[in-house]
């Protein structure tokens, strides 16, 4: 790895993997060449990628801390949550209840192992290995049933992984049987990327130039239509200001945001269950 670390056993390090790109692109130690290059050739195209992953990073430091400290929230399933990376959900969640609750998921067996290490010591948070494209997977699994309970309310937090499911995989209907999974007064927080749109041209232009490059490299990642990421929230009540680029949603300090190639093409918003 970038740390000089051994390679993980049965993990292919000659191709590149989302996690660890994600990881890359934060400037994390947990990838290898291949994923670099992802990144650097990303960088050619839209040299302020990496503000995009830094300010997916931030809001999602801010929805947790909204959710447990405003909304009492004090369960939390981060479901995609990647490489561990600076400001993770639980360390986020326990500066405000040091007793609330976190399951991370993912597919990918490097999140794994370095997610086990993370939470070895950690009686309130744990990682599950599972695919969002199978729902049931995750939320019948005994591991997170024992660890979650399910008829109180729950934060599900789905952070950049959405944009990385294909059309007929159906990130619709995923999304609606994890909302259908929790009760009334549980919340859902998506970021993905978003296609400018015709008033922004050049941003629009970037976008799909980095989606063919992340399709041929990644096999994934689609910068999708506003109506269509809008409706993965279903009937839920969408809070103030709405689905907004990432800076935007409830800023620590208003009017800083940079408006760079990403700020149009990536964006996020947060809902709760009538």
């Amino acid at each position: 790895m970038a740390g000089g670390e051994p390679n993980p056993p049965g993990i292919d390090i000659t191709k590149p993997n989302i996690a660890r790109v994600y990881d890359a692109f934060l400037g994390g130690k947990d990838n290898f060449a291949a994923d670099r290059a992802v990144v650097e050739l990303t960088l050619r195209i839209a040299p302020d990628a990496v503000a995009g992953a830094k300010a997916n990073r931030a809001f999602l430091r801010r929805v947790v801390r909204y959710l447990a400290r405003e909304a009492g929230i004090t369960q939390f399933l981060d479901i995609g949550s990647g490489l561990p990376s600076s400001g993770n959900v639980h360390e986020i969640a326990h500066e405000v209840n040091p007793a609330a609750r976190v399951v991370y998921t993912d597919n990918d067996p490097v999140v794994l192992m370095h997610g086990q290490a993370l939470l070895a010591d950690k009686r309130t948070a744990k990682v599950v290995t599972a695919d969002v494209r199978r729902p049931a997977e995750f939320l019948e699994a005994p591991e997170v049933r024992d660890f979650i309970d399910f008829s109180q309310p729950v934060a599900l937090l789905m952070f950049s992984i959405l944009h990385h499911i294909s059309d007929e995989e159906d990130p619709a209907g995923i999304t609606a049987k994890f909302r259908d999974a929790v009760v009334p007064g549980s919340y859902l927080a998506i970021s993905s990327f978003r296609m400018p749109g015709p008033e922004h041209p050049e941003d629009t232009a970037k976008a799909l130039a980095v989606q063919k490059l992340f399709n041929e490299k990644l096999g994934t990642g689609l910068w999708r239509e506003h109506l269509e990421i809008l409706n993965w929230f279903g009937e839920w009540e969408l809070l103030d200001p709405g689905l907004v680029p990432m800076p935007e949603w409830r800023p620590e300090v208003q009017g800083q945001a940079k408006r760079n190639s990403t700020y149009y093409g990536y964006v996020g918003g947060v809902a709760r269950k009538p």
